[in-house]
């Protein structure tokens, strides 16, 4: 920005431009907001702003703010022509124009796509790099079968980071796996509807319904099912049972067999334990990857 022929006032205002808005953006990123205090838009926007920096303080997000009538210099070079006007700022370059998005919800989706396309570093990114090979070693555990292992790396990741969906999840998982399904519930019970919504989430939620299935002797579906292969309401007890037992695969022929034969009988439900049963196994499980083609070339040929 040049600062020749400029006033005392109009060189602070660079000065104090560069201080809180360009170097803070070499690696953060800074919501510039140009506003003055007779706009009534203005004072609408501005408690929307403060809320958003507040929520994303530790993912590297800023506010800063350039009152037009004080600061006409700094206005007149990003050719302020109406306020509110509000750009991302990162490395010292406009990235992003916010001025037509004027909800939490409208911001925050926005902010939440540059913050995953720039490389800001924040705290919570600070964080998430450091758990992440943490979280991986809990999912290999836990895919090696040692449950309480597991369980206890996920739990120690959890002190790190609490409001980790995925640290929660896995650790839901880790309990499923060691027998304590009413732990697992408790902790997923316990989460905000936000949290809940999480992929990771809903993942231990699969794997929690799936362990619940029954334990039981089912010799005599077995026998009905040789008299009648159309025994649905057999098949799918068989098919608990199996997942009951840790058998996923002979579950799966089950469920399938029952789709292939009757798609819709009792509302879809063997579709439904399928679909649980893959989501528990997560979506990069190659068992997974296979029982979905097993699916699709089912529903779909």
């Amino acid at each position: 920005m040049a600062t020749l022929g400029v006033s005392e006032a109009e060189r602070e205002a660079i000065e104090r431009f560069q201080r809180d808005v360009i170097e803070p953006s070499m690696t953060s990123l800074v919501m510039l907001d140009f506003w003055a205090d007779w706009c009534a838009p203005c004072k609408q926007l501005a408690p929307v702003l403060d809320k958003i920096a507040a929520d994303y303080a530790d993912k590297g997000v800023k506010l800063a703010k350039v009152d037009v009538e004080a600061d006409k210099l700094i206005a007149a070079q990003f050719r302020v022509q109406s306020i509110p006007t509000v750009y991302a700022i990162f490395q010292g370059q406009p990235v992003a124009d916010l001025t037509s998005y004027r909800t939490e919800a409208q911001l925050k989706r926005v902010i939440d796509q540059l913050l995953g396309q720039l490389p800001i570093k924040g705290e919570a990114q600070d964080l998430a790099a450091e758990v992440e090979p943490l979280i991986a070693m809990g999912e290999q555990v836990l895919g090696e079968g040692d449950a309480a292992r597991a369980e206890n790396i996920f739990a120690q990741i959890r002190e790190m980071d609490p409001d980790n969906p995925a640290v929660t999840g896995g650790l839901a998982r880790a309990m499923v796996a060691g027998d304590k399904a009413e732990e697992a519930r408790a902790l997923l019970d316990s989460l905000t509807e936000d949290q809940a919504k999480h992929p990771a989430i809903a993942r231990a939620r699969a794997a929690l319904e799936v362990a619940a299935a029954p334990a039981a002797d089912v010799s005599t579906e077995e026998a009905r099912l040789a008299a009648n292969p159309d025994d649905h309401e057999a098949r799918f007890a068989i098919a608990q049972a199996r997942m009951a037992a840790g058998d996923r695969d002979a579950a799966a022929d089950a469920l399938l067999e029952i789709i292939a034969r009757d798609r819709d009988w009792n509302d879809g439900a063997a579709r439904t334990r399928f679909l649980q049963m893959l989501e528990a196994a997560g979506f990069e499980d190659p068992w997974g990857r296979a029982q979905r083609r097993r699916l699709s070339a089912l529903l779909f040929t």
